[in-house]
Order: structure tokens, then C-alpha cells, then sequence
């Protein structure tokens, strides 16, 4: 029965694993990997320098980790594993992409307050149980859900990088309470709301509601301290060029 009811689901990353197979689990979509090495070899010819380069391979093991490791298929099991891919997706992956490469490269049209909302509507809709449950019943979708969400953030890193420290801070710490606010309401929604998930938590040692509440929580302690904490560095160090802007 159990296979019957998660077989309706068919995430990128496969059928939830139970936790005796979930090590064995590694993705080899070659397709995929030929598409992280070109984009792994662009940004490396491009990258700022040794820095860059340095940014560059840390990016593509954390993408390799994101996609490539059994974490993929982890967060076919726990929604709560998914949202520590998105947020490592978001606030971590995206500003190394960014900053791996020199500012003039990075600019993008439009300022950092619409990134700054582009980012946070896209991370929300992304996390509304629909929407999220068509993104784990097929690739399409699945790929439409994690390339918006990394491109809303490399949108909203790149015009950070930009802004001025002022701003900057104030996008940041924007950021610290929508994510803190969304995790919040996932936190305590009282009911599980996620269909994908309401039998791949069982085996994991977790009620449907449990898995949630664990991912309210990433959502809003661990991911809102990671754009806090960067809001905090820029206002202590006073990190700025000549002319007011971000400096790295």
C-alpha cells in the first residue's frame, strides 16, 4: 500500500527512499551532470580570479550535493529535507555563483528592492502546498521550481553586491523576517499540508505533521540567520568601497 500511495508522486529525485537505502540513492541523470559540468567550466573561465575559481568549485560541490548526493533523494522523502535544499539553494549556493564572478558580470537589470521582493514571492509561492505538489509530479515542474528559486536569489546577490551598505542592510534584514515569516506559518499551520509527504515520513521515525514542523523551523531559524548573519557582517566590518557600495 505503501508503494501504491507514493508512486502518485514522481519527484526528479525519485521514490522516497526509506532510511536502510537512502545512502545508495545517487542521482546519475548524466544529462544533468553534462549541464553542471558546462556551467561549472563557464563559470570557472569566467570566475574573478583565483578567489573566483576557489568560489567556483565550492559552488559545484554544493550543487553536486543539492542534486547529485542521496540528499537528492532524501528530499523526496522529508519536506523538511527540502527546505534545507532550498535554502541552501537561496542563501548559500546563489551568493557563491555571484560572487565567484568579477561585479561588472554580475549586474542585472532592475534594483534591490524589486530582487528583493522577486525572491521572496518566488520562494513563497514555491512553498504553497499546490504549488509544491506540482513540483513533485514531474520534472518540469521540479526544474521550474529550483531554477526560479536559484535565479530569484543570484537576481537578489547580484543587486545586493551593487547596493549600496545601507540598503543592502536594510534588504537583508527585509529578508531575515519574510523567510523567518514563512517558516513561522509553516511552523505552526496545525494540520500537515504537503500531500507528497503524508506517507514518506513514516519509515523516517515522523507524522506528516512532525516533518513540517522541522521544516517551519529550518525555514525560520537556521535560514533567516543566514541572511541576518550577513546583514550583521556588513554592519560590523563596514564593508564598502570608495564610493559606498559592498565590497568583497
Amino acid at each position: 500500500m505503501r508503494a501504491a500511495a507514493v508512486s502518485q508522486w514522481l519527484p526528479y529525485c525519485g521514490v522516497a527512499p526509506a532510511p536502510h537505502e537512502w545512502l545508495g540513492r545517487w542521482n546519475v541523470d548524466l544529462v544533468m551532470w553534462a549541464v553542471m559540468g558546462a556551467i561549472t567550466a563557464w563559470w570557472w573561465r569566467m570566475a574573478d580570479g583565483a578567489a573566483g575559481r576557489r568560489r567556483t568549485v565550492g559552488a559545484a560541490l554544493l550543487a553536486a550535493l543539492l542534486f547529485v548526493s542521496p540528499f537528492c533523494a532524501l528530499s523526496s522523502a522529508l519536506f523538511s529535507a527540502r527546505v534545507a535544499h532550498h535554502v541552501l539553494l537561496a542563501a548559500v549556493l546563489a551568493p557563491m555563483l555571484v560572487f565567484a564572478l568579477p561585479a561588472l558580470r554580475t549586474r542585472l537589470p532592475g534594483g534591490l528592492a524589486l530582487w528583493t521582493g522577486v525572491q521572496t514571492v518566488v520562494f513563497w509561492l514555491w512553498h504553497a502546498p499546490d504549488a509544491y505538489s506540482a513540483a513533485l509530479s514531474s520534472d518540469a515542474m521540479y526544474w521550474a521550481m529550483q531554477l526560479t528559486i536559484l535565479g530569484s536569489a543570484i537576481g537578489f546577490w547580484a543587486a545586493l553586491r551593487e547596493a549600496r551598505v545601507v540598503p543592502a542592510i536594510a534588504a537583508l534584514l527585509a529578508s531575515t523576517v519574510l523567510m523567518g515569516l514563512l517558516g513561522a506559518l509553516i511552523t505552526f499551520a496545525g494540520v500537515p499540508m504537503y500531500a507528497p509527504h503524508y506517507i514518506t515520513t513514516a519509515a523516517w521515525g515522523m507524522s506528516p505533521l512532525e516533518d513540517q514542523q522541522l521544516a517551519g523551523l529550518i525555514m525560520w531559524v537556521p535560514s533567516a540567520a543566514l541572511y541576518l548573519a550577513a546583514a550583521l557582517w556588513l554592519g560590523h566590518h563596514e564593508l564598502s568601497r570608495a564610493d559606498g557600495r559592498v565590497a568583497v
